[in-house]
């Protein structure tokens, strides 16, 4: 993975865009009826949701991480515990199983640990991104500490 690291990267807002195969169709017509928008920001993806956003918006600078059961999932959970990350789009599919369900819900946390707005669905994704609701970074504080 290439991440920029100088000023101007760190400038600009990043987002993650991952979708369950059942769910990737829809990220793409997400991202096409969204490419003006979402090319405004850094876009990191898992690896087959990155690809197929890619081929169908050839303008995006999408970086494509692993695929999600392959570790895409903890490196993006990884960005966002890093403050690296200014929201996540994750269309899920609450209906099919997933191997690596323990991943999934450790990223959806790590989101609401870290306060990041986080889309679940195209509905609350197309309000996110119509409002602004990605334009800058959340106020990221350290994740708190449990008590016992």
């Amino acid at each position: 993975m290439t991440v920029r690291t100088d000023t101007a990267a760190a400038a600009v807002p990043a987002i993650a865009l991952v979708a369950h195969d059942a769910k990737k169709d829809e990220m793409v017509a997400f991202a096409r009826a969204h490419e003006a928008r979402l090319a405004a920001f850094r876009l990191f993806a898992t690896g087959t949701t990155g690809s197929r956003i890619r081929g169908a918006c050839p303008t995006l600078d999408v970086t494509c991480l692993k695929s999600g059961p392959l570790g895409g999932d903890q490196q993006i959970g990884a960005m966002i515990a890093e403050g690296r990350l200014g929201g996540l789009i994750f269309f899920i599919d609450p209906l099919s199983p997933m191997p690596h369900d323990v991943d999934v819900k450790a990223l959806t946390r790590l989101s609401v640990v870290y306060n990041i707005p986080m889309a679940l669905n195209r509905s609350t994704a197309e309000f996110l991104i119509r409002a602004g609701g990605f334009a800058r970074p959340a106020a990221v504080s350290a994740a708190p500490v449990p008590s016992d």
